[in-house]
């Protein structure tokens, strides 16, 4: 212990200095004046490496080490969530990710991988507080080292971490990753991967940890690009933000994919039925159709005043011009000036039969660039622009998913009832706009659908550098006037000025600003970003257009998809891999299956699976790894007694160690909120509080001590997959479960 302790201490106090020297180097870099747009350039790339340097080592600082191997030639590493080495560049700490530390995770007394003994250490602060040793080494006689610890293949350290008091939030399990999990976190990351594992087995700890070694084994390509994770909700997020962090990861981005639209805040909600219309792929097919009735046509014609003519543009005329941009396959917005240019041709081209028409039946009188001068004016009317854009307007996402809201026709009456919306405003300048969720991927749909025709702002950008060139010279030409007059010509030809070491154009470029902003930073405010990784938590819980929109996110198809189908609770979900991917990639996708529990009781497990045995008779669970013997206890009551009764209970269960968690039907959250005054409840609950009120769609991938399930009935029939989401519901509790339902009508009023 005092060895270790003082190797904690060394190391730590490298650490001390390898932040104040990353400190040092961002003060330095941002004190200097940068010269041109390469050093500007150099000087980012500086500060953006050592403030990510800096945000990792104090991200680190509990927990630094937990472990040490030794190897049976004499070599002893430490392995830590960082890798630290002294001024000599030799490795003090091994970071975890590193091939040198994976016997630490794989090394067992069967397979020691050359291991004598695996070390934990925990650790408070800067402090040892306990070591645990396993032996690999099964002929090992050194006296006194297998004292507290006869038994290879106990793992009490991963015990320890099973039963240990939540907190509200995720930890990471960089010390207890097992076997079949680091085969998993260190999988390639071209292609997609799928983990499946049931209630408890970690997969989501295992995406983020794989997450975390991704940016380490890629890290040049990863850190440019980011890392995108995908959670259900936003108190998910919350619940795991603290993970990569943890590990020394700060780049990632983590969002729902209602947060994926720039600009658009997703606060509204739709009922399950009309969400599962909106996922359906067939809105794509619908988005289409809605920019196709956009580009019309003349009935029957429009006639444009054109200094002393009339211009007819006629049903043919725009069809021809509709066609031809039709024809070019660009989005919609960029596909308008192409149908303008048709149409101004056409008119022209009437304009010149008409003023150039010889009388008596000769060729056109006027020349080419009598012609062109007429094509000028023709392009600058604004009767001519009007009438374009009446045929083919420029759209926005927001404006054609509002009018498709408030207006469904393509889709059959009952459908269209579910999401019709009127009075959406999509500007989002008034309180009626509330964009959901499953309006995002619409939105997302539609921008591909219309595009961007930047061009007005490229031009405006051209002309703002032009400005800054033209101040620039002028500063320069001053610069150049203000010389002094009291040198001769000899002496003055010595004299340096401001036109002698810059020029204009350089020196405007030092006025631009510079963005310092976090590749994870401006993915999030670019909706055309293209991400290097994507892990998407729940991932049979998305609608296929949200697959849709998560495919463009990443082009190169690598991600890490996590989730469960047997735990499917929206109506828009998937209730296989092969629905989700085969659109995309047919069969080209890996699978990974954990089958271990680490999180929910042998007890607790087995009354879940006899739930979900309702709807899969042939259903398995994981495997739990503990039994308490202790199973979960029921309580009927009367209608008018439930919301007490739960308070009751919760009142009781808060007497133990723990956080605890109710999980009831959304309609008595009200009900059960007013009775348990502390419960932290709505869209984004306190996880962190001692009691939090949650529906079952909230607590997927959630953990807490305790779990209450109000209402078990209406929850199984509260939804066409309500036996998922009641299986979910079961399956939160760590140490202790209770439901809380209605007691049965007497056999007379049944009967009646």
């Amino acid at each position: 212990m005092v060895r270790e302790q003082e190797f904690i201490t060394l190391l730590h106090e490298r650490v001390d200095v390898l932040r104040e020297r990353a400190e040092g180097a961002v003060r330095t870099s941002l004190g200097q004046a940068a010269e041109g747009r390469q050093a500007r350039l150099e000087r980012d790339i500086t500060v953006a490496e050592q403030s990510d340097r800096l945000a990792a080592l104090n991200a680190v600082e509990n927990g630094l080490c937990f472990g040490r191997i030794d190897l049976r030639n004499g070599e002893r590493h430490h392995i830590g969530r960082l890798g630290i080495s002294d001024e000599e560049h030799t490795p003090l700490l091994i970071d975890w990710r590193a091939p040198v530390a994976r016997p630490f995770y794989l090394a067992t007394g069967h397979t020691p991988m050359g291991l004598r003994r695996r070390r934990h250490l925990t650790t408070r602060g800067r402090r040892v507080t306990a070591l645990h040793d396993e032996i690999l080494d099964l002929q090992e006689t050194e006296p006194g080292l297998r004292t507290g610890f006869e038994d290879p293949n106990d793992d009490a350290v991963l015990l320890a971490a099973v039963n240990a008091t939540r907190t509200g939030r995720m930890t990471d399990i960089v010390r207890t990753i097992q076997a079949e999990q680091d085969h998993i976190i260190r999988a390639p990351h071209r292609g997609i991967l799928v983990v499946e594992g049931g209630p408890g087995t970690g997969k989501t700890a295992v995406a983020l940890h794989r997450a975390a070694y991704l940016l380490y084994a890629y890290r040049e390509q990863l850190a440019r690009r980011a890392v995108l994770i995908v959670g259900p909700n936003p108190a998910f997020l919350g619940y795991i933000g603290n993970v990569l962090p943890s590990l020394g990861e700060t780049g990632v981005l983590l969002a729902t994919v209602g947060e994926l639209f720039p600009g658009v805040q997703a606060t509204g909600t739709d009922s399950p039925e009309a969400a599962a219309v909106k996922g359906d792929v067939r809105m794509a097919g619908i988005l289409r159709t809605a920019v196709a009735d956009r580009q019309q046509l003349p009935d029957p014609a429009i006639e444009i005043r054109h200094g002393q003519e009339n211009l007819v543009l006629d049903r043919t005329t725009a069809a021809r011009a509709r066609a031809g941009a039709r024809g070019t396959g660009l989005p919609h917005n960029l596909a308008h000036r192409h149908f303008a240019a048709r149409i101004v041709d056409a008119l022209t081209e009437q304009l010149t039969d008409r003023i150039g028409a010889d009388p008596l039946g000769g060729p056109n009188l006027l020349d080419a660039s009598d012609i062109e001068q007429l094509h000028k004016e023709v392009a600058a009317n604004h009767e001519v622009h009007a009438a374009i854009d009446s045929l083919w307007p420029r759209l926005t996402p927001q404006t054609l998913v509002a009018d498709l809201l408030a207006r469904p026709t393509h889709l059959p009456a009952e459908e269209a009832a579910l999401i019709r919306r009127p009075g959406v405003d999509p500007t989002g300048l008034t309180n009626r706009t509330e964009w959901t969720a499953a309006d995002v991927p619409l939105l997302d749909e539609a921008a591909e659908l219309l595009g961007e025709d930047d061009s007005a702002l490229r031009a405006a950008e051209e002309t703002e550098r032009r400005e800054r060139i033209a101040y620039a010279q002028g500063v320069l030409d001053l610069s150049l006037g203000s010389r002094s007059t009291d040198f001769d010509d000899e002496d003055d030809a010595e004299v340096l000025s401001a036109h002698d070491i810059i020029d204009a154009e350089r020196f405007a470029e030092r006025q631009e600003q510079t963005d310092h902003r976090s590749a994870a930073e401006r993915a999030a405010a670019d909706r055309t970003w293209a991400f290097g990784h994507i892990v998407v938590d729940e991932a049979q819980e998305l609608s296929a257009m949200s697959w849709r929109l998560l495919m463009r996110r990443c082009p190169t198809q690598s991600m890490t998809l996590v989730g469960d189908p047997a735990q499917t609770g929206s109506a828009a979900g998937a209730d296989s891999w092969e629905q989700i991917l085969g659109p995309y990639v047919g069969d080209g996708w890996q699978h990974a299956r954990l089958g271990i529990n680490y999180r929910t009781p042998a007890e607790i497990m087995e009354a879940a699976a006899e739930v979900r045995r309702e709807a899969d008779p042939a259903f398995e669970p994981p495997r739990s790894v503990r039994s308490t013997g202790v199973g979960p206890w029921t309580m009927a009551v009367e209608p008018e007694q439930l919301v007490h009764a739960t308070s009751e209970a919760v009142a009781k269960e808060c007497c133990a160690e723990g956080k605890v968690a109710v999980i009831a039907p959304p309609e008595l959250h009200a009900a059960l909120a007013d009775a348990m005054p502390d419960a932290s409840h709505g869209p984004e609950p306190d996880l962190t509080g001692p009691v939090v009120l949650l529906d079952a769609r909230q607590s997927k991938g959630l953990e807490f001590d305790s779990v209450i399930v109000v209402a078990p009935e209406r929850i199984k029939t509260g939804s066409p997959r309500g036996v998922n989401d009641l299986y979910v519901a079961l399956t939160r509790a760590t140490q202790r479960l209770g439901l809380i339902g209605f007691a049965p009508a007497p056999a007379e009023e049944k009967e009646g």
